[in-house]
């Protein structure tokens, strides 16, 4: 049926061929798909009939390519074909100018945003004002999971930040969490040397991510409860949210307090204190 569907709103002269005045449809014949992805009619008859439920993976390229199918149509065709999808390039980082707007709105909610393999790539000043610069924070290569096993083989604790930073679920399930996530991003994107090579250095200095990287869990990291440690305000409780960008890979990390509580009212006071007019979104070095 999907198949049938994208066919009949193909333009036959969008796909190189004259329309011809016999047409009965304005979409593209059996034949003519047929012939432009290189299969036979008789089996393009069987997948549209459902009767051929299996297509290579060689065979789903070669119709999404005739097709002009954008990226998550083709991903789509793929899942109706039972097949992995198609591996991308390498980790995008990034950040379109609505998603720039949208964390510089946000405005007095800390908001941070983070490539698929969660290398930090921009923040609001509101980020700054609660967690800390992130170019002070250490992290390997600017990324939060290096940045994690880092910090919790060298000093017994979780900061995540400029200054600690504590998960109420507790670290180990954090940790477990964000390799699952970084895992899926991973096997998406097999050819990136920087993602291979920061999963590579990890695998060979941190016993616990080995441990957690083999044992095969994959998923997304859907956000948190933390108690931010701060050195002004003293402790605040932040719900973590992740938001991702519809078009994107990106993640952007909010952090917000419940109302009318004391943890609301330091939240005001960090606010009160950060200067937020006129300030776009701060992005690490060049060549991130």
């Amino acid at each position: 049926m999907t198949l049938r569907g994208w066919r009949e709103r193909m333009s036959p002269q969008d796909s190189g061929l004259e329309a011809g005045a016999e047409r009965r449809i304005p979409g593209l014949r059996r034949e003519e798909l047929a012939r432009l992805a290189g299969i036979s009619v008789d089996y393009l008859v069987l997948l549209e009939q459902g009767r051929a439920r299996n297509p290579s993976a060689q065979v789903v390229t070669a119709l999404a390519r005739a097709l002009r199918l954008d990226p998550s149509e083709r991903d789509h065709l793929y899942r109706c074909a039972n097949l992995a999808l198609p591996s991308a390039g390498n980790v995008s980082r990034h950040i379109p100018m609505s998603v720039q707007r949208l964390v510089h709105r946000l405005g007095a909610v800390p908001a941070g945003v983070f490539a698929a393999d969660w290398t930090i790539i921009g923040w609001n000043r509101m980020w700054t004002a609660a967690v800390g610069d992130p170019r002070t924070y250490g992290w390997e290569a600017h990324n939060l999971v290096a940045g994690m096993f880092q910090t919790r083989a060298s000093r017994g604790r979780d900061p995540n930040a400029a200054w600690p930073v504590r998960t109420w679920r507790g670290s180990d399930s954090e940790a477990e969490d964000l390799v699952a996530d970084l895992r899926v991003t991973a096997t998406a994107h097999p050819r990136d040397a920087r993602l291979f090579s920061l999963v590579e250095g990890l695998l060979r200095r941190e016993p616990a991510f080995a441990r957690l990287w083999f044992n095969g869990t994959a998923g997304p990291w859907a956000g948190d409860r933390k108690t931010i440690e701060h050195p002004t305000v003293g402790a605040i409780t932040i719900d973590v949210d992740v938001l991702m960008p519809a078009g994107t890979n990106l993640r952007i990390l909010t952090c917000t307090t419940a109302a009318e509580t004391t943890d609301a009212e330091k939240m005001d006071a960090l606010r009160a204190a950060c200067h937020l007019e006129g300030k776009g979104l701060v992005r690490p070095a060049r060549g991130l």
